[in-house]
């Protein structure tokens, strides 16, 4: 209703009010609803508390940020650098105004906010100091030794070792599961690009995916273009026409070829805006919902009791570091999928009778009355399941589960390899004597990972607020409470006297539905300031003295009005 109202009040002009010159006019109601609105915003992109640091929590697996303001990364391998990593409510408390990257989820990690890792001009503002025993200024802190880092630190990511920008990139990076340290031979959790996994460069693929490029003559359409095969079909006035993306087994096919593989030479892109475009995934690798973890080639070779379990139940066949050998086997998968080609069953075929050899015999239920009970139970078959277990088949189930694996192909033995894993690997896993220790050492392959997360963030609405969280309101009621009482009840007695005089300003207003402008506020406060009369006389008096010319104002008492407060 307030909009409603405000969008009909303005349109007629309000005779002799200082808002009609106002560009920003807006109602009580507009401000408090966008106020509302933009605190919502900030609630759905900091969802978290963020006035506790993770610190005093011990090793956790949780959000880090690195903080290239403070850590910024060396310009050359020389260059003296401490990599470093802050929680999520340092992150924003802390370091709020700084260059920040965020790593997402590492294992076992404490904040290294405070700590000799991180400048002295940057203190955590949320734990209490040893010297003081105040909340803040902590700095120089021993750092845990048992943090690990890696190049994600320094804004590095994948094996490519590229700087990560997030306004350019494109795609979908995936994490590894991590079983071993840059120190142990493995990548500590790092981010890769798919093509990077399966044996391409950057520049490699980007070429290979690359958009046609698009001629245009003087905004004019060429016709006779139309008829014309290939790319150049799709060329009609600067815009693509309905043409796909260049897919992996069209850029497995190139590869195997030997010819190069160019955006040009296969499809052009599909309509749509650059920055929308999702790239496919290279030849070779798997679709995302088929694997829920991997292990990328680094920690698979840091650990080669892992490969045993390539292509075993639980686990993709291995997905090699070598372009041309995942190309050929992209290339073999899509052509046996187009010599097998499933043909639908004919309309004509749903009418035919079923016959026996299609349809299995059913298991009777409940036996009849009139039924033979020898012949009938007979017929049923044994659910092994519910009957005992007998001495050979328990001697089978004990053999481990290693023994039974498949053995891996001969290229896997030879070329790196990373290590796909469907949701339910672990449950193919051996655990026998000489396999459960290494699995020991590497706690998230024997059970899913928790993930620390702080405390989410009140709505505003429910619960009290603590200084820093919540909305300004809220944050004023909490400041307020922490005050001492004289000033408390000060400060309640004067906002009291001010809410009166402005609310007795703003009646008039909002009974008429009319906004109000910078103007009406400005001259309101000019009253509570001075005399108001006294400031109108005065404005009179210099106006009558600059139209007689009078600069000294003879007449006058020689003020003039001061433009503001």
């Amino acid at each position: 209703m307030a909009e409603s109202q405000s969008s009909v009040m303005s349109s007629k002009p309000r005779s002799g009010s200082m808002s009609q010159a106002s560009q920003s006019s807006q109602t009580a109601a507009d401000f408090i609803k966008e106020q509302l609105s933009l605190e919502a915003e900030a609630r759905e992109a900091l969802p978290y508390q963020f006035d506790t640091c993770t610190r005093d929590l011990g090793p956790l697996r949780q959000s880090l940020y690195a903080c290239l303001t403070c850590n910024p990364a060396p310009a050359s391998a020389a260059q003296q650098y401490t990599p470093a990593a802050v929680c999520y409510s340092c992150s924003i408390s802390c370091h709020g105004e700084h260059t920040l990257v965020e790593l997402f989820n590492k294992r076992d990690f404490i904040c290294d906010c405070g700590t000799s890792r991180i400048p002295d001009m940057t203190p955590c503002t949320l734990r209490p100091s040893a010297q003081t025993g105040r909340k803040g200024n902590v700095t120089g802190e021993e750092p845990a030794r048992s943090n690990k880092y890696n190049q994600n630190f320094r804004n590095r990511f994948c094996g490519c070792g590229q700087d990560y920008d997030p306004h350019q990139e494109k795609g979908t990076m995936f994490q590894c599961l991590g079983l071993g340290s840059c120190e142990e031979g493995g990548c500590g959790e790092d981010w890769w690009h798919p093509e990077c996994l399966v044996g391409f460069t950057r520049e490699e693929y980007s070429n290979m995916i690359e958009k046609p490029e698009v001629e245009e003559s003087n905004g004019t359409t060429d016709h006779m273009q139309i008829d014309k095969p290939g790319t150049e079909q799709a060329e009609t006035k600067g815009h693509v026409a309905e043409t796909a993306r260049p897919g992996p087994t069209a850029i497995a096919a190139a590869v195997t070829n030997g010819n190069g593989a160019d955006g040009n030479d296969i499809a052009a892109d599909t309509v749509g805006e650059e920055g929308d475009d999702e790239p496919p995934l290279p030849p070779g690798f798997p679709d995302e919902d088929d694997f829920d973890h991997f292990i990328c080639y680094k920690c698979v070779e840091a650990n080669p009791w892992i490969k045993q379990y390539a292509g075993s139940p639980g686990f993709l066949p291995p997905i090699y570091h070598d372009k041309a050998i995942t190309a050929s086997q992209a290339a073999l998968l899509a052509s046996s999928h187009t010599k097998s080609d499933p043909k639908k069953r004919k309309a004509s075929d749903e009418g035919e009778e079923p016959t026996t050899s299609n349809l299995e015999v059913p298991i009777p239920v409940k036996r009849q009355k009139s039924e033979d009970p020898s012949g009938t139970l007979s017929s049923i078959p044994e659910d092994k399941t519910s009957l005992p277990i007998t001495m050979e088949e328990r001697e089978i189930s004990e053999v481990p589960k290693h023994v039974s694996l498949p053995p891996l192909p001969p290229t896997a033995l030879t070329t790196p390899f990373s290590l796909f894993l469907k949701p339910d690997f672990r449950n193919h896993l051996c655990h026998c004597d000489s396999c459960y220790p290494k699995l020991k050492t590497h706690p998230q392959l024997l059970e899913e990972e928790d993930t620390y997360e702080p405390p989410v963030s009140d709505d505003g609405n429910e619960g009290v607020q603590s200084v820093g969280t919540g909305s300004i309101l809220d944050r004023g009621e909490a400041a307020f409470n922490n005050m001492d009482r004289v000033r408390a009840i000060q400060g309640a007695m004067a906002y009291a006297h001010l809410k009166d005089k402005v609310s007795a300003f703003l009646k008039p207003f909002a009974e008429s539905g009319q906004a109000v402008g910078a103007e009406d506020v400005k001259a309101y406060f000019e009253k509570l300031r001075g005399d108001a009369k006294g400031i109108q006389e005065a404005a009179g008096d210099a106006k009558a003295s600059r139209e007689d010319g009078d600069e000294g104002g003879t007449g006058g008492d020689g003020r003039r009005e001061q433009s503001g407060y």
